[in-house]
């Protein structure tokens, strides 16, 4: 192989690499700007429940956009564990009701959904 046959090669590699990048960082961006569940409205609070240990605290916002937006819930949960950190767990568009009920420690029902708030996130959007 001619040293040219090379430097084709290698600038071809180059570009495939710099391309592949870019179409990363781009489905990166987008991800995180539009489909990232802890960038949603924050809402009016709707309904709030204690775990039955009291580790938790599940609070539901209806967040009403404009008038071509339909209202959306956004459930949140509160680890009283953990310095009161909080995190988005459910995100439903097209709902006007925040309806919380514990199963058990671990598992809330949010309008019917079932979720462990360990782990589980709820996003409409991905299903």
């Amino acid at each position: 192989m001619s040293n040219k046959q090379r430097t084709v090669l290698k600038v071809a590699g180059y570009f495939i690499l710099l391309f592949g990048s870019l179409i990363f960082g781009i489905v990166l961006i987008v991800n995180h700007l539009f489909f990232n569940i802890d960038r949603v409205p924050k809402g009016d609070l709707l309904a709030e429940e204690v775990s039955p240990t009291g580790d938790y605290t599940v609070l539901t916002y209806i967040s009403n956009g404009h008038s071509t937006v339909a209202p959306a819930v956004r459930g949140e949960v509160i680890y009283h564990n953990k310095n009161d950190n909080k995190r988005n767990l459910y995100w439903a568009y097209r709902i006007e009701e925040g309806e919380i009920e514990w199963i058990n420690d671990h598992i809330v029902s949010i309008n019917g959904m079932e979720l462990d708030v360990r782990k589980d996130t709820y996003d409409f959007r991905k299903d």
